[in-house]
């Protein structure tokens, strides 16, 4: 996969190259000031932009993720109003590291999701080189000929585990900010925390794997115990056994409580974030919670969310090991959740705050359903 993306960056770059407005006189053309390029975006959709981009915004869901993945939150000049109130909570992870400098950037739009949020007439004061966008297509079409900007989508999928679609949106935004490097050594630490997951677990016989459950997963917006995820990502990178899988649903879905209760999983993982509601549920119906093995001998654990505004790739990552941790002790004998956690984010994002994460409910460790038990 790393060749693939790494061809994908070449022939992006050849192809910008050759959409320079320079002409014959080279660095002599007056014009060379205007030169443009090409870029192919996340849709398929072929984007005119400036030669050299100097300044960007983002809008919706996951853009501004990558670009403070790819360490270039200098080249921002304004920020959508959800990004800016992640100063207490780690919940978002680039927002949370990165809220003094996005605290103080004009605002550009309401964000919130997928649709057009965007507030036009600061765009246009503003007139940032390029807008990246995790907006839908007709959205992200419509803000373009609102605001005459060029908008180039950097969408990626936010179920399975960290899937092709984001190296394709990672590709994008590198080759709209000249990141190149920084982009292949992001995608490459994925990788290589994939193979080490992978290869952990990879002789383990299907019949030794104790069947486990997502429950309580968030996505837009906390869910209860029956919210899961078919195909979840972090069980995907340790091969676990996942009982969602049984149901032949595809990503998130609300779980049938008799069908849990006939699943009864040898071991469950609920999102910290939403134990309070879990903890409602189990107040008004005990026996259901009690008739399953894995709340009755205390195997509950911690999953911390990792979609908040698209995925957040360093939880996602934290998960699948403390997942493995849980599910065969012996084979990560040797990880350590705080310092692998703080590894993973120092990264990606230039700072591991697992402690932080801990201090907020946001930690690795057993959970006890109930309040009061």
């Amino acid at each position: 996969m790393r060749r693939l993306f790494s061809l994908l960056l070449t022939l992006l770059a050849l192809a910008g190259l050759t959409a320079c407005g320079g002409g014959a006189g080279g660095g002599d053309d007056p014009a060379a000031d205007t030169a443009v390029r090409t870029v192919t975006d996340s849709y398929g959709r072929t984007v005119e932009i400036p030669e050299t981009v100097e300044t960007v915004v983002c809008t919706g869901s996951g853009a501004l993720r990558m670009v403070c993945y790819l360490q270039c939150t200098d080249r921002l000049t304004g920020v959508e109003d959800t990004d800016k109130t992640y100063g207490t909570s780690p919940l978002r992870d680039y927002a949370y590291v990165y809220h003094d400098l996005l605290a103080g950037l004009p605002s550009i739009g309401k964000g919130g999701g997928t649709a057009n949020t965007a507030y036009v007439e600061e765009l246009i004061a503003l007139q940032p080189d390029v807008i990246l966008s995790g907006y839908t297509q007709e959205a992200l079409e419509d803000l373009q000929a609102a605001t005459g900007i060029p908008c180039v989508s950097v969408r990626a999928q936010s179920i399975h585990f960290i899937d092709e679609s984001f190296y394709t949106a990672m590709t994008v935004a590198a080759q709209v900010l000249g990141a190149r490097e920084r982009c292949e050594a992001v995608l490459d630490y994925i990788d290589g925390c994939k193979a080490d997951l992978a290869a952990r677990t990879a002789d383990i016989p299907e019949s030794d794997k104790p069947a486990c459950y997502a429950g309580a997963v968030t996505f837009s917006g906390a869910h209860g115990f029956t919210g899961t995820y078919s195909r979840f990502g972090p069980f995907l990178a340790i091969g676990a056994r996942n009982v969602a899988d049984e149901a032949g649903r595809e990503g998130y879905y609300d779980a049938d409580p008799e069908k849990l209760l006939t699943w009864d999983p040898d071991v469950i993982f609920l999102d910290p974030g939403s134990l309070e509601l879990v903890n409602g549920e189990y107040d008004a119906n005990p026996g259901f919670f009690d008739a399953l093995t894995a709340v009755r001998q205390g195997q509950v654990y911690a999953c911390v969310s990792y979609n908040n505004y698209s995925t957040n790739v360093g939880y996602a990552l934290a998960d699948a090991y403390y997942a493995g941790s849980v599910l065969y002790p012996e084979r990560f004998a040797d990880v350590d959740m705080a310092e692998t956690t703080d590894e993973i984010l120092e990264f990606l994002l230039g700072r591991g705050y697992y402690a932080e994460m801990a201090a907020e409910g946001l930690g690795f460790g057993p959970l006890v359903i109930g309040h009061g038990t």
